[in-house]
This record gives C-alpha cells, structure tokens and sequence, in this order.
C-alpha cells in the first residue's frame, strides 16, 4: 500500500464533516488548480456507496472516482473498496497539532507509485489548505 499523512489543525468534528459531506468535498478534491470536482455523493456507512466527479475545468477529461464503504467508525476510520477493487483506508487521529489523517491506498497499474503517491498527497494539502481556511 502507499500511504500519505497529513496534521490538519483543526478540530475533529471539523476535519469529519469537511471530509464526509458533498458540499465541502466538492471544494478540496482535486490534485492540482486545473481540476475541479463538481459532483459529489456519499452514503456514509458500512455498504454505503460514494461517487464524485474529477474533471479538468478547460473540459477536455473528466473521470469518476467511487466505491462503497466496508467500515466507517464516526471521527476514527474510514475504509473502502473502490470501484476498480482497490482497498483504501483512512485514520483519524486527535493530536496536540490537529487531527492527524493517514491515508493507505493499493496502488493502480497504470501510473507510477511516486505519480500516485504525489496525487493523493496533493489532494491531501488541498483538504487541508481549505479546512484550514474555511
């Protein structure tokens, strides 16, 4: 698995709802000022299922990236399998500098490891630039 982090300083219940909730999701994931994410869904729960739009804002690609939950304990831990049977899973964790977010993901074939990795860690810096923010 690859695996990214990051501390977010900001309170848990803050850090959860921006993470879970359409409306915030679709202002932070996304890699790069290129992209944007203009739709969002998710049914947060075991066998619940999540589905968002990433799409280049000139128009020329979009993609859809989903997959349905197989644990979600509320402000700890979200696990998932995406649609492509890739297994992710996510921590929260309260700490004296914010809540700190570990991200582990099975790589795809397509692209390299250090390619993924960077990706996801970009759109981990994007969550935590706009709860930070907001």
């Amino acid at each position: 698995m690859i695996t990214v982090q990051s501390t977010i300083n900001a309170s848990i219940d803050k850090v959860w709802e921006f993470w879970t909730q359409p409306e915030h999701i679709k202002n932070w994931s996304f890699a790069s000022a290129e992209w944007h994410t203009p739709y969002a869904e998710n049914d947060l729960r075991a066998g619940g299922k999540f589905k968002s739009t990433m799409a280049a804002k000139d128009g020329s690609m979009s993609f859809d990236f989903g997959g349905e939950y197989t644990l979600v304990e509320n402000h700890k831990a979200i696990e998932y399998v995406l649609d492509d049977g890739r297994k992710v899973e996510i921590t929260f964790t309260e700490t004296p500098d914010g809540v700190e977010i570990i991200q582990s993901f099975d790589p795809e074939t397509q692209n390299s490891e250090e390619m993924q990795q960077g990706g996801w860690n970009a759109i981990l810096d994007n969550f935590k630039s706009y709860v930070e923010q907001n």
